[in-house]
């Protein structure tokens, strides 16, 4: 797939553009989106990495496009399941509702940054060491296996708190930093010092966790397609538009219990494609003596279909059993006791958020 150096630059500056208008238009006034706004722009973000799709079909061919819808939903995924951490990093830092759409847009803007670095040293790498698809599929089958470990533990384990892990207690005792918020202030005052804000906090964690989804986001992406451009835009649509998704399906989160079983089971798929793939262009000396493999390779229409079905049950799956078990569970006693103002509406629980296995991996 030969991209002119134009298109390239057009895409990063549709991207940029996006990521602006988004703080622009929404995060710049602190509030907490509706439904139906959230609802509204988290179709139009997926609109427009479906045009987009249909764009790379009709000018590159639909081979191409196939690969990026494949990695696009993969991505999609992958990014949803991220949404259970951010809920928790959330929670463990109190974060005021009203400013969490900051937070997010920041978290994204890294994401990309980090992912388009990622994606550009892979592409590199791939490109001289055919081998690489060897530990990629590793990888992925690793990845698989802990998705699938953590699915299958007990649900009412210890949460991780993210507001007291060892980087942030670190962080804390190297840089001065306050104990209150300041707006959605990065550094304020207190006594005349100048100190770091808890928002300061969150944006570390957010970041440092983005840092961590690159290492199983990126080799899942490479396992449908080598074309950088298609890996970075895949990668791009995704989390363009996961503030609003955050907002838009905050409460059906913890009702998709089954998410993590879907993702084991769209990771050791492509871990599979992967392997084949990596034995038909094998050059390894002590692989069938550094001689491609004669084995079938996995087609796109394929990839296709296993991920949008494996999405599809794993949700629906979810929300039906969800459904039953609420209609089963015994009715919660009311307990009598003095308005706090909606206090109880500034966090939530941390042990009414699902467990995942990023969450408590990382």
């Amino acid at each position: 797939m030969n991209v002119p150096l134009w298109v390239w630059l057009a895409t990063l500056a549709v991207v940029a553009g996006m990521l602006v208008f988004d703080f622009v238009g929404h995060a710049r006034d602190p509030h907490e989106p509706t439904l139906r706004e959230s609802a509204i722009w988290s179709a139009g973000y997926i609109a427009i990495a479906l045009l987009f799709g249909v764009g790379v079909g009709v000018f590159s061919g639909w081979q191409y496009g196939g690969e990026y819808m494949a990695g696009w939903l993969t991505e999609k995924a992958l990014s949803v399941d991220n949404l259970f951490v951010f809920l928790l990093i959330m929670t463990s830092f109190a974060v005021p509702k009203v400013h969490q759409q900051k937070v997010l847009l920041i978290g994204i803007a890294i994401a990309i940054v980090m992912r388009g670095a990622f994606i550009a040293v892979g592409a590199v790498i791939i490109e001289q060491f055919v081998a690489v698809f060897y530990l990629f599929a590793v990888i992925l089958f690793w990845l698989a296996w802990s998705q699938i470990r953590e699915a299958m533990s007990s649900d009412d384990h210890e949460q991780a708190d993210a507001g007291d892990s060892k980087l942030i207690r670190l962080v804390r005792k190297v840089l001065p930093t306050s104990t209150e918020y300041d707006g959605a202030k990065l550094v304020t005052r207190v006594d005349g010092k100048r100190l770091l804000t808890p928002m300061a906090l969150v944006i570390v964690a957010i970041g440092l966790t983005d840092l961590l989804f690159a290492f199983d986001s990126i080799p899942a992406i490479f396992g449908l397609t080598q074309e950088p451009f298609l890996v970075f835009t895949a990668n791009a649509f995704a989390l363009l538009g996961l503030r609003q998704l955050y907002f838009l399906i905050g409460g059906l989160l913890e009702r998709l219990i089954y998410l993590a079983h879907g993702l084991a089971v769209i990771l050791a798929f492509i871990g599979v494609k992967l392997t084949l793939h990596a034995l038909h262009e094998n050059n390894v000396p002590f692989i069938n003596d550094g001689q491609p493999v004669p084995v079938p390779e996995v087609p796109i229409w394929l990839s296709l279909l296993v991920i949008t079905g494996t999405i599809a049950v794993a949700a629906v799956a979810s929300l039906i059993v969800s459904r039953r078990r609420a209609a089963a569970a015994p009715a919660a006693p009311e307990v009598a006791g003095p308005d706090t103002d909606g206090a109880d509406d500034a966090t939530v629980d941390p042990g009414q958020i699902p467990s995942t296995t990023r969450a408590t991996e990382k």
